[in-house]
């Protein structure tokens, strides 16, 4: 359940940054819906490694943060809607239900031209290190 309740946390996190939400309000999904204005934030692929040791029930979790925006594919928007996520999430200190984040950081980030024309397609990859 650590990895629900590090999702929540990053969520909610870039929800309380005023640079991010300044750029995309709430429109932060999980899975979004049809149609949602841009520019938005959706939850990519995620992964978990067991990061056991000595004692420790440790987890190693990788997130991909999609940042979308329709700018006429200029990527300008985009760039600062990645530079937002990785300043409000880069050593943040997020509390979660279950378990405790030792170490959370924006390992790198890319914005790309998307096949559908008009759009740009930023990713931003975080690790967190997770207790539990």
């Amino acid at each position: 359940m650590s990895a629900v309740a590090l999702q929540d946390a990053i969520v909610a996190a870039l929800l309380a940054d005023a640079a991010v939400a300044g750029s995309v309000g709430e429109r932060i999904y999980d899975n979004p819906p049809v149609k949602v204005p841009y520019p938005y934030i959706s939850l990519g692929p995620s992964q978990v490694l067991d990061d056991d040791a000595d004692c420790i029930a440790a987890e190693e979790h990788h997130q991909q943060i999609d940042v979308w925006t329709n700018e006429g594919a200029a990527k300008r928007g985009c760039k600062a809607i990645c530079q937002a996520v990785k300043k409000a999430l880069h050593g943040a200190e997020l509390e979660l239900d279950e378990g405790a984040v030792v170490l959370i950081e924006v390992t790198d980030w890319q914005a790309v031209d998307d096949p559908e024309e008009f759009i740009a397609h930023g990713i931003v990859n975080v690790r967190a290190l997770v207790d539990g």
